[in-house]
């Protein structure tokens, strides 16, 4: 059963695990399916079922994924779920190496690159997705002066709004309202920068 909490990555294996293009890409259809099977996964990525089961296995070794129960009756399939609700990263568990703090930021900028391949996708295909949609949609920036504790609460309280709307949201879906919901990314970032 997947635990409701995130999970905190400290250690380097499991990290270089995740900061795999492909590992990282399942891992994140998996959050939002679910569940799945590598056939249904190699489809939306474009792989080969044997190299995404390979992957799969490798992220269930981390504990990142674990075996599911199955949703039809072939008893060939593999499903596989999410073991948390995300994971967390934090750059003070690998700072006491500089191999470490190398993973660290090699995972952090192929995080920060899908993320960012997400959002050009979104804007080559957004005349498709009508305009109550493209008027939703958030693109901005701010430009603050806070101290490291100021910053700190901002994003425990960002935070704390976004599960409270994935909360929502999964409830009503859960109660049949699906009309009109997709998925949706929201990335967020703050960080210090000097003129």
């Amino acid at each position: 059963m997947a635990s409701k909490e995130n999970r905190q990555i400290s250690d380097l294996g499991t990290l270089k695990a995740l900061a795999h293009p492909l590992r990282m890409k399942l891992y994140r259809l998996l959050l939002l399916a679910g569940k799945a099977t590598a056939s249904q996964l190699a489809g939306q990525v474009d792989e080969a079922v044997s190299l995404v089961s390979y992957h799969l296995r490798k992220l269930g070794e981390h504990g990142l994924i674990e075996e599911a129960e199955p949703s039809s009756g072939d008893a060939r399939e593999r499903w596989w779920q999410p073991a948390s609700d995300g994971v967390s990263i934090r750059s003070t568990d690998f700072k006491d190496a500089p191999e470490k703090v190398a993973a660290h930021v090699a995972a952090s900028r192929l995080f920060q690159e899908q993320r960012t391949e997400m959002y050009r996708t979104y804007l080559d295909e957004r005349a498709h997705y009508g305009a109550d949609w493209n008027a939703a949609v958030v693109d901005s920036e701010s430009l603050l002066r806070l101290t490291a504790g100021e910053l700190t609460e901002l994003k425990q309280e960002l935070l704390d709004v976004l599960r409270k709307y994935d909360d929502q949201g999964r409830a009503r879906e859960a109660a049949g309202e699906t009309e009109g919901r997709e998925h949706i990314a929201l990335h967020m970032y703050g960080f210090p920068f000097r003129l």
